[in-house]
């Protein structure tokens, strides 16, 4: 009688290639144009996230910030979804369905959008970075299989 229904959805976007190598001033700059754009695709103030150790090859410090991401719950994950099934994944370029291996063995969907722009709230005039995201739907189930067939009931093209 356990019936699969969504958990969160969480909402990352990685921007250390974008400030490797830059100043303190730029780093700043860089990381406030994501926050902003981020949040306003998202309808909720992200978090920072900061490095746990030092790699001298990426030009990256402990404590540096290098994403940020949203954990969206409730109504507002709601909206985020429908949004995305919508209005994005038609948007995109070359959008032929989501791969089926895109779901793990949770019953978890993780995709990744190239450009942040296809969002409806975002102006491409304005932004200054393109950059890219990775959105994860949580599903609260058992399996692969009644995750796939709730993906599809709530309307996401999952290829076939």
């Amino acid at each position: 009688m356990i019936v699969p229904k969504i958990g969160k959805v969480i909402v990352n976007v990685g921007f250390g290639k974008f400030i490797s190598g830059k100043t303190s001033d730029e780093r700043k700059k860089i990381a406030d144009s994501i926050l902003t754009d981020l949040a306003q695709i998202c309808g909720q103030r992200p978090v920072l996230t900061k490095a746990k150790k030092s790699i001298a090859g990426f030009k990256i410090r402990e404590g540096q910030p290098v994403g940020v991401k949203v954990t969206l719950r409730k109504k507002v994950m709601y909206d985020f979804l429908e949004r995305l099934i919508n209005i994005v994944l038609p948007r995109t370029r070359d959008f032929r369905g989501i791969n089926p291996n895109s779901i793990d063995k949770e019953g978890n969907l993780t995709i990744g959008i190239k450009e942040h722009i296809v969002f409806p709230e975002v102006s491409p005039e304005v932004t200054r970075f393109n950059f890219g995201l990775e959105i994860t739907v949580v599903i609260k189930t058992d399996s692969r299989k009644e995750g796939m067939e709730l993906l599809k009931l709530l309307g996401f093209p999952i290829k076939s």
